[in-house]
């Protein structure tokens, strides 16, 4: 057997394997013999059936295998030898005038070859870091949340400001026949909330959808219709009102600290404000941290210039599916994944150049970690070592969620690399103009 690589270009190379009828031929030979052994052809007895007569019915299928897993061993360990970085898999080039009635045979395979690159993360451009902060509007209306949540129910007869509105939506046409609470505090504009305010239990008002809330999630769960379908909805609907409510706000005491936090944990409003901040900003830190490794992966892609093997990708991409796809297919499939792809080999090199791979060891505390803040969130705050290894085990068992947790883990190790080795633009804003200007 000889196997051969001739580079075509720096991103492109074709594997060559010859195969001779001496590296396969003993191979085909020894299972013939156990196919004799074993082989029930009537007239003849177990083990006596003429060599000739099975190497005729069984001797090409077997030789075609033999060459066939000959082939592709040997393939998987060039490649693995010579160290060679591919894109995909290698593809067979077809051969016209190809015969398996002959004994010597020669393979060839069309590789694409992974760029080399460096990855600059001194640049002068600056990437923003956001820290968003809880202002006081914020957790003045948290308080109040809280007030309302462990707050007195009281009833009304009538629709005033502050209330809560139950009752149910309809509009035939789109089959819509949903029973909803609202606030009519979330209700947009003046002339909306003018047919609402006044109205009693058992009156029927008529409200068209478009710009009905300040949100259009809350329309969605009003209404109770798809997100797909919500955004510029512009209907008519008839809203039958069933119960009005009002929300006493709880007093701000020891009880009302207890209930939230649990006994002595918060002793003054000052505590809890204080708490309130703190829990606040650990959420914002976590969609900032997000946020920072979205735009360092958008820079990374756009400032890291290095070319694709595109022709074979696309060649590839066409047949690596299920369902093979024509080339036209294929390129627009290539367009859409060429800016994933250019990112893997981005972090690809930054794990491997930084040692920043992770281990079985890494990966197993790191999911102990996240069953501990998992079961805290439903009060089991000390749990025994053994049943953390158990759950543990489990989950890490579980094919799809070890792949979770890898690629979770792989993102903290890369955004505490980037955050020790990027001066970023650092930004101070409440979430509500983080949202604005990230989100637009």
């Amino acid at each position: 057997m000889n196997i051969t690589k001739e580079n075509i270009d720096a991103l492109n190379a074709v594997v060559k394997v010859e195969i001779s009828a001496a590296d396969y031929q003993e191979k085909v030979a020894k299972i013939l013999l156990d196919y004799r052994k074993k082989a029930d052809i009537p007239g003849f007895r177990k083990g006596q059936v003429p060599m000739g007569m099975v190497k005729k019915q069984y001797g090409k299928s077997i030789m075609i295998d033999e060459v066939n897993k000959m082939l592709q061993e040997s393939l998987n360990n060039f490649l693995i030898e010579e160290k060679l970085d591919i894109l995909g898999n290698p593809l067979p080039r077809m051969q016209e005038d190809f015969n398996w009635d002959k004994e010597d045979y020669s393979f060839e395979f069309e590789l694409g070859l992974a760029p080399e690159f460096d990855v600059k993360l001194d640049d002068k451009k600056k990437i923003t870091q956001y820290n968003i902060i809880a202002d006081k509007e914020l957790l003045g209306k948290e308080v109040e949340n809280i007030q309302k949540r462990y707050g007195k129910i009281i009833s009304k007869n009538v629709v005033e400001e502050g209330v809560n509105i139950t009752g149910t939506f309809v509009n035939e046409e789109k089959e819509i026949n949903k029973k909803s609470t609202i606030e009519l505090a979330s209700v947009k504009g003046k002339a909306n909330q003018k047919k609402l305010i006044g109205k009693k239990v058992g009156d029927v008002v008529e409200l068209n959808t478009k710009g009905l809330f300040d949100d259009d999630h809350k329309l969605m769960g009003a209404l109770g219709v798809d997100h797909d379908a919500i955004h510029g909805l512009d209907i008519d609907v008839t809203f039958t009102i069933e119960e009005v409510n009002m929300t006493e706000l709880g007093e701000v005491n020891q009880e009302l600290f207890d209930k939230v936090f649990g006994p002595d944990v918060v002793k003054s409003k000052e505590e809890l404000v204080a708490k309130i901040k703190e829990d606040a900003e650990k959420q914002f830190k976590t969609q900032a941290d997000q946020q920072l490794l979205n735009d360092v992966t958008e820079y990374l892609v756009e400032n890291t210039k290095f070319d694709l093997p595109s022709e074979f990708l696309k060649k590839w991409l066409a047949v690596a599916g299920e369902k093979p796809m024509t080339a036209e297919q294929a390129a627009e499939e290539f367009d859409r994944s060429e800016k994933g792809l250019r990112y893997q080999l981005i972090e690809g090199k930054i794990l491997k150049d930084n040692k920043l791979q992770i281990n079985f060891e890494e990966l197993k505390d790191f999911t102990k970690g996240f069953v501990k803040t998992q079961m805290a969130q439903y009060g089991q705050l000390n749990p025994e070592e053994k049943d953390l290894e158990d759950i543990v085990q489990r989950v890490l068992s579980n094919q799809d969620e070890t792949k979770r947790l890898q690629e979770q883990l792989v993102s903290q190790k890369l955004l505490n690399f980037y955050k020790e080795n990027i001066t970023f633009k650092v930004k101070e804003m409440n979430y509500e103009a983080f949202v604005k200007e990230v989100y637009k």
